[in-house]
């Protein structure tokens, strides 16, 4: 009987078993048949997700429903808008709620999702994205809602890693909460429940182009008490930390028709100075364990009063602290002195009544005291700043105060005294008469060192501040091998930092050694103890908000191997894009002269650029320039000066910004000045004359010598010139890439005694002054291969037959001559004593040139017969 009971309970948990495993089969397009239909009667919005899977295990005995890549996507007026993306989303049930028909809603009891976006989007007209329910749908919500294919009896939900946007275009707000963790715990069947929560996040908050908050952590746990009746949520316990600042919260919030109505409290718990340190973003700050304080910091506050579209609850927050100090363990400075008396009101309800004193704020660091006040008054329409700036602050103490994380201390000391009073709108209109600047801030002794272990010096810095400009008036700094001098006027400097707007200048430059090296940025050392590679170099760009005029002088600047003398030219910095006016320098025993213009705007950095060069030595040029030396490799063997225009463009390595040689085209246009040739050095050369014996290229002569070069797609085009050697006619032109393979012609217009031994013995067998009659024989060359490894070709063989023919037919032609004249003149005697008559004259010159002719036959057949 046992073993009866035991052998079905078995094959009853066998088919239990198999039950749940195929249950899900058999249910999976109910569920996501139910889930679509949930969707697509609800809202006006493009909404996919790429599967739907049912698990009986997940949550035994629930249900577990889980839909992976949820996205809705807005249409017209936020068309290609993404809503919310969820890359997972579950929903928990009971098992029964699969056994319901379809017309009969199923009841959820907890949701979890993860690695979601929820993007909240107000247009300029107050119209928000999120609001796609069916307009349909809307009114049969209002009349009965009793047969939504989802019914919410939610007793727990959590999100991971979630990002919240919000963005109100009309009033140019932009918060983004990131990295956000939400649960929360909670009995939805009843109208009153006490909902226990938990969040973190990071908060970023903009307002009108000013960044107000940047990744500020928060963390809340709270226990909410909701009455669902009266959509009112009301603090219990809770526990809130900003940064690491506590605060506590007393009050409620309720949902009402026109808005929400709050009626908060908030206050630190406690009013010791740490509070204050714990304000500091972590990136900024330390471990606050051991700190030493003195003094209160207190945060206190309220907010009373409806939201709604007009108007925002009457606030006043107040932030206080007087005679604090604080000292970190193993730092030997303390911080001493500090007042701070910071509010921030709202009054009337009405947002732009909003306003901001700092009243004072204050610290001492040795002797040194340093105090700020500000007041910001009508910050929505057009904020009105009223803020001042007075003390001292040694920097090198800065570290010995508080942990700031540097590889290397500051040194150095800011003095300012400056006040300033404008209005926004004044600001964005570039309105500088508007602008009441006064005072001077001056840094003297500043050292600061990097992590590549390079430091910049500023001996003195002074700024002082106009109505309506920021005049530069001293800046003298020294780094590396470089020393610059500046000075000029800053024009918009308020635009730049509250709007956004580009910053505006001019200004000279001057040095007497300026090392291009000590100003170029680099990428992350690797450090011993890392077993992961350094970091890339970033590519460099011209920063876009910079449009000013920099008139620089350098007496010594080095680039690279080359050391130019006498640098002057005017840099125009606008649109991302570098241009260079009336740049020269002496290099090379000559000047250099360039315009043109460097752009970093699009993805690949583009130059293009006008070279002039003005007695400049040959050699050094095409051998110390790189470019110079990939267009003209062979002219690094010619000594002389050269005077040249080159026109060029095309893309700049992104990270160096030096130019890709395979992207540049360009001409070149080139004479040369009082020139001579040292070929030993060249492989192309030495291949020649092994080739053409009679060349001796130290005899050379290259004065005056005018070339064009063409270049494009890494190759360069050689127009054809003419060369005079000695008494030969040389024309050279072709083509050569800049990975050095060449393909060049050589056309020489040869005299005779120039041909070798075989030509010689020719015309020895002639007179000199037949000698002197042969014509230049053309001899041909063609070079090849590449630069260090020339191949050299000549028709040398063909020139000496071509000779050869020509001495054959210049001694038939004389041979034919002497016969013609040795025949008329025995014809001549013979006639001579007839001849008495005009008619006898008329004879003898007819049979003078029937006897021609026939000395003519009778000496072409001779040759003929010789051959």
């Amino acid at each position: 009987m046992l073993k009866k009971i035991l052998k079905v309970t078995a094959i009853v948990l066998v088919v239990f078993v198999a039950a749940l495993f195929a249950i899900p089969y058999f249910f999976k397009d109910q569920i996501k048949a139910k889930i679509a239909d949930a969707i697509n009667e609800s809202v006006d919005a493009k909404v996919s997700f790429a599967d739907a899977d049912l698990s009986l295990f997940k949550n035994f005995p629930n249900a577990a429903v889980g839909i992976e890549k949820l996205v809705i996507i807005n249409k017209a007026p936020f068309e290609g808008d993404t809503l919310v993306s969820l890359g997972e989303l579950n929903l928990k049930m009971s098992i029964k709620e699969l056994f319901k028909g379809k017309d009969e809603p199923l009841n959820i009891q907890g949701i979890t999702s993860e690695n979601g976006l929820i993007n909240i989007i107000f247009n300029k007209d107050g119209v928000g994205n999120f609001d796609i329910a069916l307009k349909d749908k809307k009114q049969e919500d209002k009349k009965d809602d009793k047969n939504s294919p989802l019914s919410l009896k939610i007793q727990n939900y959590k999100i991971e890693n979630f990002t919240f946007r919000y963005i109100d275009q009309g009033s140019k707000i932009k918060m983004v909460i990131d990295s956000l963790n939400h649960e929360g715990t909670g009995d939805f069947t009843n109208s009153k429940l006490d909902l226990n929560t938990k969040t973190t996040a990071n908060v970023s908050l903009d307002m009108d182009k000013v960044n107000y908050m940047k990744n500020i952590k928060l963390t809340l746990d709270a226990i909410l008490g909701i009455d669902l009746d009266q959509s009112k949520y009301t603090f219990k316990e809770n526990k809130a930390l900003i940064n690491q600042l506590p605060l506590e919260f007393d009050g409620f919030i309720q949902m009402v028709k026109e808005g929400q109505v709050y009626d908060l409290k908030f206050k630190t718990p406690t009013s010791s100075f740490t509070n204050f340190l714990g304000l500091i973003p972590s990136a900024y700050a330390s471990s606050l364990d051991g700190v030493k304080t003195t003094g209160e910091f207190t945060v206190v506050g309220f907010a009373k009063g409806k939201l709604t579209d007009t108007t925002v609850p009457a606030f006043n927050i107040a932030i206080a602290s007087n005679n604090a100090s604080f000292q970190y363990p193993n730092l030997p400075k303390s911080v001493q002195n500090i007042v701070i008396d910071t509010k921030i009101i709202n009054e009337t309800g009405i947002l732009n009544d909003t306003y901001v004193n700092l009243d004072k704020l204050s610290f001492k660091i040795d002797q040194d005291v340093f105090s700020a006040k500000a007041n910001v008054r009508n910050i929505t329409v057009n904020p009105l700043v009223d803020a001042a700036l007075k003390g001292t602050i040694n920097l090198a103490n800065l570290s010995k105060a508080y942990p700031i994380k540097m590889d290397k201390p500051l040194a150095g000391i800011l003095k300012a005294d400056v006040t300033t009073n404008f209005d926004m709108a004044s600001v964005e209109k570039s309105q500088y008469q508007n602008i009441k600047n006064a005072g001077t801030m001056s840094l003297s002794g500043f050292k600061y060192t990097d992590e590549n272990n390079k430091s910049m010096n500023i001996s003195t810095a002074l700024v002082e501040f106009n109505p309506s400009t920021i005049n530069l008036k001293q800046f003298n700094a020294t780094t590396g091998k470089s020393d610059i001098a500046i000075n000029g006027v800053l024009e918009n400097f308020y635009g730049f930092m509250f709007k956004k707007q580009e910053l505006k200048g001019n200004f000279n430059m001057s040095s007497n050694q300026l090392a291009v090296d000590d100003f170029m940025t680099s990428g992350e050392p690797a450090k011993a103890e890392q077993k992961t590679p350094a970091k890339p170099a970033e590519a460099m760009k011209i920063p876009a908000f910079l449009n000013c005029t920099l008139n620089a002088k350098a007496t010594t600047v080095l680039y690279d191997n080359l050391k130019l003398k006498d640098v002057s030219g005017k840099l125009i910095i606008k649109d991302e894009k570098a241009l260079l006016e009336n740049f020269k320098t002496s290099i090379f025993g000559g000047t250099i002269g360039l315009t043109g213009a460097v752009s970093t705007k699009t993805k690949v950095p583009t130059f293009d650029v006008n070279l002039g060069f003005n007695q400049v030595d040959i050699a050094q040029t095409f051998t110390q320039l790189e470019m110079m030396k990939k267009i003209a490799p062979i002219a690094g063997i010619i000594n002389g000066k050269l005077n040249s225009t080159i026109k060029l463009n095309g893309n700049l390595d992104e990270k160096e910004l030096t130019p890709d040689l395979k992207s540049i085209s360009g001409d070149l246009l080139g004479q040369l000045l009082s020139t001579t040739v040292n070929p030993k050095n060249s492989t192309v050369l030495n291949s020649l004359t092994s080739n053409i014996k009679f060349l001796d290229l130290n005899k050379l002569n290259l004065n005056d010598l005018k070339m064009a070069l063409t270049f494009d797609d890494g190759k360069v085009n050689v127009k054809p010139f003419d060369i005079k050697y000695q008494d030969i006619k040389v024309t050279v032109g072709g083509t050569h890439g800049f990975d050095q393979t060449m393909n060049y012609n050589l056309k020489l217009d040869v005299p005779a005694k120039y041909l070798g031994t075989e030509a010689n013995a020719l015309i020895a067998k002639m007179s000199p002054a037949d000698a002197a009659k042969l014509e230049n024989i053309p001899i041909n060359a063609i070079i090849g291969g590449n630069f260090s490894n020339p191949k050299v070709s000549t028709d040398m063989k063909s020139a000496v037959t071509s000779l050869a023919s020509q001495v054959a037919n210049q001694q038939k032609e004389k041979l034919t001559q002497k016969g013609a004249a040795a025949l008329t003149d025995l014809i001549n005697k013979n006639t001579k004593a007839k001849d008495t008559t005009q008619a006898a004259k008329t004879e003898k010159e007819q049979k003078t040139q029937e006897a021609t002719k026939k000395a003519s036959d009778l000496i072409n057949g001779l040759f003929k017969k010789k051959n």
